[in-house]
């Protein structure tokens, strides 16, 4: 069994995201070890890239801040390195392509798995160009995530026939970011992708407050948050521990009562 699938073993899971390096990777240290003891599922760490095109201007900004602050790859990993100490819930990159393309995809993925990495979420590598990065990924032990989009509607069952780890439903076109109201018929996706794959599948893109993560976790196995816990840390910088603690808590509780 994965253990990204272990996220989803007691129930609905909620996956929160966060940038690496913003403000700081101290802080970032302090956050993911802070939102797994407050209920937190699974962590997408974001790797910060300096054209992040999936991304709405929250995280966009501080993929800036990051990446100002000098914030580099080899410097995330020491610090997954770090949190691998007593973190032991699964723990996903999500980054670009590019990312892993400079770095050598091999050596990339390969310490993936050195330091503890659950999987990979590559925003900008459309399912017919998997290839280039799956075997790697299988080869290593690292699941490869698979996104499917309102706009996939005749290769979601491809596309889930094939996942590893889960599928992150994208619930809106566009980029990521704070939506008051998510629009799109996520059920008929998510039976789509029931009809293919046995695999959990979690919504993201727009969820923001409880009453979304319910709903979204309802019709799901998941619920994903990265830009409502990215501008808490924008807002606080390095004393947003205790906000983003009670954020995860109430969100949480919402995927809970799903």
């Amino acid at each position: 069994m994965s253990n990204i699938t272990k996220a989803f073993a007691n129930g609905k899971a909620f996956i929160p995201f966060v940038t690496c390096g913003d403000p700081d990777l101290e802080t970032t240290a302090k956050v993911v070890r802070a939102m797994a003891e407050a209920g937190a599922d699974l962590i997408e760490l974001g790797i910060p890239f300096s054209d992040p095109t999936a991304e709405g201007p929250v995280i966009q900004a501080a993929n800036v801040r990051a990446l100002s602050a000098g914030a580099t790859t080899d410097k995330i990993f020491d610090l997954v390195r770090d949190l691998r100490k007593d973190v032991t819930i699964p723990m996903v990159f999500m980054t670009y392509a590019n990312v892993v393309f400079s770095y050598g995809a091999e050596k990339f993925i390969s310490t993936c798995a050195d330091i503890g990495i659950d999987g990979l979420i590559l925003p900008d590598i459309p399912y017919e160009e998997k290839d280039e990065f799956d075997p790697i990924c299988k080869k290593y032990g690292v699941d490869l995530i698979s996104m499917v989009a309102p706009t996939s509607e005749d290769r979601i069952a491809v596309v889930a026939r094939e996942a590893n780890g889960f599928i992150y439903v994208v619930s809106s076109l566009g980029v990521t970011g704070v939506r008051s109201e998510i629009t799109t018929d996520i059920g008929a996706m998510v039976q789509l992708i029931r009809a293919s794959s046995a695999l959990p599948c979690a919504v993201g893109f727009g969820i923001s407050t409880p009453e979304q993560a319910k709903k979204m976790a309802g019709l799901s196995d998941g619920a994903i948050v990265g830009s409502a816990i990215v501008k808490l840390i924008a807002q606080y910088g390095r004393e947003a521990v205790p906000y983003v603690v009670d954020y995860v808590k109430r969100m949480k509780d919402a995927v809970r009562e799903a």
